[in-house]
């Protein structure tokens, strides 16, 4: 077997060594002589090819006879069969580890298998596991750690399929435990045009959070004992500068599907630095909608939320977030700013960017924020236009330049785009707000003649009843002169056929009539009734269960303004057309209800007019109050109602509201106050089953 390795290499010396350094070097490398188990023969062999070399070294002619042969480009040494191995531990001792694992592993293998249990068998497998285990670290060093796994990983499955020495296999395998975060460095910092490398670095990234119990380290796994959450903290900061923002949100996403909340927050952040950076919106709405849903213990979301609103030109709203913060230092801030709100709110979202959301991306570059550049961008005030169309009011674009602002501009577009975008979820705000959950969408579908457009959108079918008898007039007139049934003029032939089907839709239009009386007759219960899914009878439960352990305390309650804070009757609106106080007594009992049930008051008995999503929303509201030990007491009455828009199954009205919110510890100290005269609020209501019931709202219009 020839290996790479000269006489000097083998000895330790270098080509210019005299013979006194020879015979020094000769004596030291006798004087340690491996002690990791190698057998008794193996290392009488190695001792002898050093006194081989030494003696060849130290004779003159034997010494320039061999120097000749290197200047003529002879390399390598020839090792016979039964001095291999020998040479093999001779050339791992030179600094080569790399070359022995190689050529031990392969001798390991077919057709070179050694016999089974046999010495050489022994003194090879115990070569490879220590050189491979030597060559990591060897790449260890050239911060090479890809490779370096590589090394030990083929070190584990070797030895697992020779079944020896398990004791530094189990070595070799927490060593590649410990290497993995260095291992993912490597690969995830090299050239994004090597995608195999960065793919990989992905998945493995992937895998160590997800074992460890997402970003928050919550579950035990073997990479505790060697990256505890401090360390494993520094070494994601430094990791994700190396990861691009899609890959991150990407990521963040799939993070927070197993659980991780703090993974929720990070896909917030990147959502909006995508968005702002790239100038698309869109993703501004999808970073506020997981936003609004994370729960995260001691995270203030309101001015986050209100720069969103801010960038999205909703002053109005932008500020009613940042009045709702819980941060007294950050609402004392606000109100004694020296100039007026919006430059307040606006150099708040400007650092915010800057040193929060702006950086740790490989493709982002940091730089200095100008919200004038936003707003100016074509496809922002294209995006802002949509908007204006959708809620028919007009938007303000201020000019951030200076951060000087107007205080008269105050006009600010509506949130109210498509559900598909926007996906309001404003419950966990202090403010009303609503979300249209998909099973709670009114399918409009125009001119689709079935059963429940007869039954639910009676206008809808007329009109589509009006556009068919109009076709059809002009098609049987064309039939009458092309058959010339009646040969005169076709203004005539058109004049039957106008009357005979006329008199068809006056009979059309008599049975639609009766259906729409026999609509109003039907009986209005005035019983209370209780919503019957299955999940709000047991929070109910639950609810009930806490409020006995938690009885009211002697805070004085806020005066009422508008309605009794005893609980009232819920009553079914049937009328197919219904006027703006039936309307605005249905939004009274939801707003009653709704209030009581908050402050602990009563249930929430709403089932027949309100859909069961908001329901829903409004008993989880309760339990996250539980669970921080408060409750709510509001007040809030309508000032001002108008009509939007109304269909047969449909109907839209703007509402102003004098509402007044407290937040009270259970131990009746007191938290919060939010006060807003007018609330602009959008109701939405639907028709199905008989009846109007509320499907949606949108507050701070």
């Amino acid at each position: 077997m020839e290996l790479p390795l000269d006489h000097f290499r083998l000895i330790g010396v270098s080509p210019s060594a005299t013979s006194e350094e020879i015979l020094r070097a000769f004596q030291l490398r006798l004087d340690k002589t491996p002690n990791e188990g190698f057998t008794y023969e193996v290392l009488s062999q190695r001792s002898e090819l050093l006194r081989l070399t030494a003696d060849l070294l130290t004779d003159p002619e034997s010494r320039r006879e061999y120097e000749n042969l290197l200047s003529n480009g002879v390399s390598g040494l020839e090792f016979s069969s039964n001095r291999d191995v020998a040479g093999l531990i001779l050339l791992w001792e030179s600094g080569s580890p790399k070359e022995a694992f190689k050529i031990a592993r392969k001798a390991l293998q077919p057709p070179q298998t050694p016999a089974l249990g046999s010495s050489r068998e022994a003194d090879l497998t115990l070569l490879a596991a220590l050189t491979a285990r030597d060559s990591a670290i060897q790449e260890q060093k050239l911060r090479s750690y890809s490779n370096a796994a590589d090394f030990l990983q083929e070190g584990i499955q070797l030895l697992q399929r020779m079944g020896k020495l398990v004791e530094i296999r189990k070595d070799l395998e927490e060593d590649l435990v410990s290497l993995l975060p260095y291992r993912i460095l490597d690969l995830l910092s090299r050239d994004l045009n090597d995608q195999e490398s960065h793919k990989k670095g992905l998945s493995m990234l992937e895998n160590l959070i997800t074992k460890r119990g997402g970003l928050e380290g919550n579950n035990k796994s073997e990479y505790g004992d060697y990256l505890n959450q401090q360390e494993f903290e520094a070494f994601f900061q430094q990791i994700k500068s190396y990861l691009t923002v899609d890959e991150q949100i990407e990521l963040f996403l799939e993070l927070q599907k197993r659980g991780s909340l703090e993974a929720g927050f990070l896909a917030f952040l990147s959502l909006t630095a995508l968005g702002f950076s790239r100038r698309q919106p869109e993703k501004l709405f999808e970073a506020r909608r997981i936003l609004k849903k994370l729960n995260l213990s001691g995270l203030d979301s309101m001015p986050l939320i209100g720069c969103l609103d801010l960038l999205l030109a909703d002053v109005d709203q932008a500020s009613a977030r940042f009045l709702s913060s819980s941060d007294d230092n950050l609402r004392d801030w606000l109100n004694n700013y020296p100039g007026n709100k919006l430059e307040a709110i606006c150099i708040f979202c400007k650092n915010w960017l800057e040193n929060d959301v702006l950086v740790g991306y490989r493709d982002i570059e940091s730089k200095e924020v100008d919200l004038n550049t936003w707003f100016e961008d074509r496809e922002i005030q294209e995006f802002i236009e949509r908007l204006e169309k959708k809620s028919n009011k007009t938007s303000f674009r201020p000019n951030f330049q200076n951060q000087q602002f107007n205080k008269e501009s105050t006009t600010k577009v509506t949130q109210n785009f498509d559900n598909e975008v926007t996906n309001f979820d404003e419950g966990r705000l202090p403010l009303p707000g609503g979300i249209k959950q998909k099973f709670e969408k009114i399918d409009i579908q125009d001119n689709k003649f079935n059963e429940e457009i007869f039954k639910n959108k009676t206008l809808d079918f007329y009109r589509f009843l009006i556009e068919k008898i109009a076709e059809l007039k002009f098609s049987f007139g064309e039939f009458l002169n092309d058959q010339e049934i009646i040969g005169r003029s076709p203004l005539l032939i058109y004049l039957y056929a106008f009357l005979l089907l006329f008199a068809f839709g006056i009979g059309i239009g008599f049975l639609r009539n009766n259906f729409k009386n026999s609509i109003q007759d039907e009986a209005i219960l005035d019983k209370p009734l209780v919503s019957t899914d299955t999940n709000q009878k047991l929070s109910d439960k639950a609810i009930n269960q806490e409020i006995k352990k938690n009885p009211s305390n002697n805070l004085k309650p806020i005066p009422v303004k508008s309605t009794e804070t005893n609980s009232i009757k819920v009553k079914k609106l049937t009328k197919a057309s219904p006027s703006l106080d039936d309307i605005s007594s249905l939004i009274n009992q939801w707003l009653l209800n709704k209030s009581n049930y908050l402050s602990r008051k009563g249930e929430i008995n709403l089932s027949h007019i309100v859909r069961s999503g908001l329901i829903e929303r409004t008993i989880e509201e309760r339990q996250n109050d539980i669970k921080k030990g408060i409750y709510k007491e509001i007040n809030s009455r309508i000032l001002k109602i108008d009509l939007e828009s109304q269909t047969s199954s449909r109907i839209v009205v703007l509402a102003e509201l004098d509402y007044l919110e407290r937040i009270i510890k259970n131990s009746g100290e007191f938290v919060n106050e939010t006060s807003l005269t007018p609330l602009k609020v959008k109701y939405t209501l639907g028709f199905s089953n008989k009846s109007w019931k509320l499907v949606d709202f949108v507050s701070g219009l």
